[in-house]
């Protein structure tokens, strides 16, 4: 049985950079996700060097044994051209970029990763993280110092350990080889879906979408909802047997998405970073575009153009009102009219549009909780339904507000026993079971 791949890359530069430093391929035989490091000089160009030299791998038969090391061979090319091309130009210099590369021989996947980010398998419905992050906030979890959870909000999770960057300094990538079996999707991604859209609604895109377009154009769609800082780019590939689905389930073309899609041409021949070779590849494409002057111009077709956008927009709306529906179905706990509340959808907001609308009132003031209590009314406390939601808050409630003791009084003397004993309790307004009435109201 020999297998095959359905794939779709997308990439956006999303909401806050000028440009976009990501690059990915997706092609037959391999598939790549790669990282400019932002804030460095040509993070654009170290990606595009990279996919540029990694794309003649989906071109050529490998052996399972020969694909890790043609891999690994490959990644170190693309170091080299890197070095080189800041040689050249010096104001290239700091450029770097992660790459997460999968090249399928046969059916096995050979993996190369080196930064952080993400390649992620959904096998039997359960979605796992392949890779391991080379950042700092990585290296604090490994040694204990600090918690999955907490590495997650860590204000030093984007720094990179390990990158391809240009200074000549061999930084092995992590190696390894990966069975595919049927019914595998898998994901790389970048930082900017990875960071910002939470893994169990990532878990749920991939497997409840039909296709691997439909699943990265919703991820995207995702991405940009939760209002991501960074470029966005992902690949969705699934594992098929060829046999057992329709030939269009296969898919042969090659993608080309991000910086690499604009720094060169579709068929991704390595351009060479030497800027005498340079001028003199455009000195050939003047004498080419002379030349194509000379030729009646072909006849142009708007309608197709049309039908693109029309088809583009259509599918950026169904993924936006999937995505707005899924947040419909979250709950958490927050504050309205100055009372712990119940809301429904997520905290956040997509341009003038809210997420979220309180759905439930406490009765609890938040002015009667203890600080720690009340900083907690931030939108992390989340459930998947109302009642649950209504639970989570009664409880905090109940954890943050002692139960008061009732205090202790003097038995009555049997002269005064007809008289009422006096109390030394607060009104009755401010009692416990005023207060949980007012809770349940």
């Amino acid at each position: 049985m020999t297998l095959a791949l359905r794939y779709a890359a997308r990439s956006d530069v999303g909401l806050v950079r000028q440009n976009n430093q990501d690059s990915a391929y997706a092609g037959p035989n391999l598939l790549v996700v790669a990282d400019g490091m932002g804030g460095h000089a040509g993070g654009d160009i170290a990606s595009s060097l990279a996919i540029a030299a990694l794309a003649p791998l989906d071109e050529t038969e490998h052996g399972p044994q020969e694909a890790l090391a043609d891999l690994e061979r490959t990644v170190e090319q693309a170091r080299q051209d890197l070095v080189h091309a800041s040689e050249v130009d010096p104001d290239l210099a700091g450029m770097g970029t992660t790459v997460t590369a999968l090249l399928r021989s046969g059916n096995t996947l050979a993996m190369a990763h080196l930064g952080d980010s993400r390649a992620y398998l959904l096998r039997d419905g359960a979605l796992n993280q392949v890779t391991v992050d080379h950042t700092f906030v990585q290296h604090l979890v490994d040694t204990g110092r600090i918690s999955p959870d907490e590495a997650e909000t860590h204000p030093q999770r984007n720094v990179v350990m390990r990158v391809l960057g240009d200074f000549d300094v061999d930084l092995t990538p992590d190696m390894s080889v990966r069975e595919a079996r049927p019914g595998d999707r898998w994901l790389l991604c970048s930082d900017g879906l990875s960071g910002f859209v939470p893994l169990e609604q990532i878990t749920q895109v991939l497997a409840e979408c039909e296709s691997p377009e439909e699943a990265a154009d919703l991820l995207i769609t995702l991405a940009m909802t939760a209002a991501s800082t960074d470029n966005i780019t992902v690949v969705v590939a699934d594992v098929v047997d060829p046999d057992d689905v329709e030939a269009s389930w296969v898919s042969t073309s090659t993608q080309v998405v991000g910086a690499a899609a604009s720094e060169m041409s579709p068929e991704l021949a390595r351009p060479a970073p030497d800027a005498a070779e340079d001028a003199s590849r455009r000195h050939d494409d003047d004498e080419d575009d002379e030349d194509d002057d000379a030729r009646p111009a072909p006849k142009r077709r708007p309608w197709i153009g049309v039908l693109v956008i029309l088809a583009v927009l259509g599918g950026l709306g169904y993924g936006a009102w999937w995505a707005y529906g899924w947040t419909q179905e979250q709950f958490y706990v927050g504050v309205a009219d100055g009372q712990v509340a119940v809301y429904r959808g997520i905290p956040q907001s997509a341009g003038p549009l809210t997420l979220s609308q309180p759905v439930r009132l406490t009765g609890t003031p938040v002015d009667e909780l203890p600080a720690y209590w009340s900083d907690r009314l931030d939108g992390t406390i989340r459930a998947s339904s109302e009642a649950e939601a209504l639970e989570r808050a009664e409880r905090l409630i109940d954890d943050a507000l002692p139960t008061p003791t009732p205090s202790p009084s003097t038995s009555p003397s049997p002269e005064s026993s007809g008289s009422p004993a006096p109390s030394s309790s607060p009104a009755s307004g401010s009692s416990p079971a005023a207060r949980d009435e007012g809770a349940e109201a």
